[in-house]
């Protein structure tokens, strides 16, 4: 699984999504529950963007087509053959020198 780095600000708050553009890729980041899911921005069945798309509980539903797709597991609810690629989440805490 590919990592990414996001600085602690950078996460959304628990409930909420937040569309980033890190290494050259468009990804999405789902606060639920407090734990931060990590995704590319591309629905594997067609490419559509997923940044929209109806999350309930930790289920994401894709705005082109309906598909239903588990946060955790990143796939297809009911039919594990098709995931979304899952990014793991490295948090950057900003550093502070005193002078």
């Amino acid at each position: 699984m590919t990592s990414i780095r996001i600085a602690a600000g950078d996460a959304p708050d628990p409930g909420g999504r937040t569309l980033k553009f890190v290494d050259g890729r468009s990804v999405v980041l789902f606060n639920v529950e407090g734990v931060i899911h990590a995704i590319d921005n591309s629905c594997p069945h067609n490419g559509a963007s997923l940044a929209n798309g109806r999350v309930d509980g930790h289920v994401l539903q894709c705005p082109a087509h309906g598909l239903r797709f588990d946060l955790v597991s990143g796939c297809v609810v009911g039919a594990p053959g098709m995931c979304l690629t899952k990014l793991t989440v490295e948090t950057e805490l900003a550093s502070h020198t005193e002078r």
